[in-house]
């Protein structure tokens, strides 16, 4: 998180609480991480035979140790959810990798198995996906140095008026719009700074004050799902689609806001209608007031340059089928242009929210070891993939990840069921293809995850609405599921639509 971001201080009091909490359950956590440990160990040592796969090799066997420790891991937060992901790659490189200790592949070929090549574990923590994200945080980063963010925010929230109902609109959609380019975690911070002074102002008893409250985590979980920098699991999942080794779908930025965007939006309707539905107001109208900082971190033609390379890298975003240029490879402008320019510093580049890069590389390794060790194809022969009915398979995995997602990162869940159902997806392409395809798919377990936002757990966005203390539990429960529900089905839909007709 970005020390100099609006709001900052609310998500350090968040982390420092969660870190009171993890010391406390010190022990505890270091019971889970000798459990996980022993159940991958047993795996590991298991005669092959065991786990009914023809020919399993022991590298395959030792894969299977490794991800099963990551799930577990994963689901029981033994460590932090980034820690998991580095030893998984860690494991692979030194017991599965072709360069691994030498006393531990000392078996016959045919014993052994394929080697993980370590050049692709390590490349993992450069993969394409990793710089497009590296360019958003940096994008967020300026834009927050030069005012931009709070300049645009009292513009966008500026047309709402003061009515009540139009207030609640206007930070809904202007926190679903920021969530699409700019860390959820960032802009629920942000937004809630600004919505401070407008609650204070509220009715001590009545329901507005907890509608407004909530409409920042919902928008901002929302709003991810509009681009494939909004979230991890969308970047996760286009990983996977885009491969040129596995789909090779070619699904572009522009291509994905193509549909994604305007589906965000509606999302964002219905949630404004049904939190004004559920907690309707009893003040009328609002005053808003956002002051913007006097304080200059960056010289004036500073400001207007990051204001210049913040529209051209959106354009070329959106216009990557067009130009030709990789969104990838369109992330690395603004990382050049600030850096040269010296809007970003070396203490700029250490706020930069590595754990979460770390954490999606760890999901790309596992997807590395299921593929060069030969256990994805020795899966598919040996799971009848093609055999499963394709709507349940589509729709089972979003509401597998939908459930799991409430309770864990939403980015360990894709991580876990995206590099699985793309094995599944290739083996059962034509089943799939009467539903939309692999695309579908996919890019539902990415949508079950952002929809995934019941407890204050469930998203950083969520807890950090709670601290307010405006909100409880059962409140944030109802609007949660309802969206989860209507996103679900409406998501499935679209998906199913544009995936029949070739559009995605």
């Amino acid at each position: 998180m970005f020390k100099n971001f609006i709001g900052y201080n609310l998500v350090e009091d968040i982390h420092n609480a969660k870190a009171n909490l993890r010391e406390a359950r010190k022990n505890k956590r270091l019971m889970k991480l000798i459990f996980c440990t022993i159940i991958m160990l047993i795996l590991w040592n298991l005669p092959s035979s065991t786990f009914g796969i023809t020919n399993l090799t022991i590298v395959e066997q030792r894969t299977i140790a490794v991800f099963c420790f990551a799930t577990i891991m994963w689901i029981m937060e033994a460590i932090p959810a980034w820690n998991t992901s580095v030893a998984v790659i860690v494991i692979l490189l030194f017991f599965a990798s072709d360069s691994s200790f030498s006393f531990f592949s000392n078996y016959s070929a045919e014993q052994l198995g394929t080697l993980i090549s370590y050049k692709k574990l390590m490349a993992c923590f450069a993969d394409p996906i990793i710089m497009l994200f590296i360019g958003g945080f940096i994008l967020a980063i300026a834009a927050t140095k030069s005012g931009l963010d709070v300049k645009l925010a009292k513009v966008m929230l500026k047309p709402f008026g003061t009515k009540s109902e139009n207030v609640l609109l206007g930070f809904i959609l202007v926190t679903g719009l920021f969530s699409m380019f700019l860390s959820n975690t960032a802009t629920a911070a942000m937004m809630l700074t600004f919505l401070a002074p407008v609650l204070k102002s509220l009715p001590a008893n009545g329901k507005g004050k907890i509608c407004l409250a909530l409409a920042i985590p919902i928008g901002a979980n929302i709003g991810g799902i509009g681009t494939p920098i909004g979230t991890p699991p969308n970047a996760i999942a286009l990983k996977f689609l885009n491969d040129p080794e596995g789909m090779n779908l070619n699904i572009g930025f522009g291509q994905w806001m193509m549909f994604m965007f305007p589906f965000a939006l509606v999302l964002l309707f219905i949630a404004w209608r049904v939190l004004l539905l559920l907690f309707p107001f009893t003040q009328k109208r609002i005053e808003l007031k956002i002051e913007e900082s006097e304080e200059r971190q960056l010289k004036p033609w500073q400001e207007k340059f990051v204001y210049f390379i913040f529209l051209i890298t959106i354009l070329l975003w959106m216009t990557d089928k067009v130009t030709g240029v990789n969104s990838n490879v369109v992330a690395m402008l603004p990382v050049g242009a600030f850096c040269v320019a010296g809007i970003i510093g070396r203490r700029d580049l250490e706020e930069i929210n590595w754990s979460v890069l770390w954490m999606v590389a760890g999901g790309f390794a596992l997807g590395v070891a299921l593929q060069d060790s030969g256990l994805a194809s020795n899966l598919i022969n040996t799971i009848p993939f093609n055999t499963w009915s394709p709507i349940i398979m589509i729709v089972g995995s979003g509401i597998l990840c939908y459930a799991m997602a409430n309770f864990i990162s939403h980015t360990a869940t894709a991580n876990l069921l995206i590099p699985i159902l793309a094995l599944a997806g290739i083996s059962a392409a034509e089943n799939l293809a009467a539903f939309g395809g692999v695309s579908t798919l996919l890019i539902g377990v990415a949508l079950g995850s952002s929809l995934a936002m019941v407890l204050p757990i469930s998203t950083p966005p969520n807890a950090l609405a709670h601290a307010t203390g405006l909100i409880e539990q059962k409140q944030m429960m109802r609007i949660g599921l309802i969206m989860g529900v209507i996103g679900l089905v409406l998501g499935y839909i679209m998906l199913i639509f544009t995936g029949k007709t070739g559009l995605l």
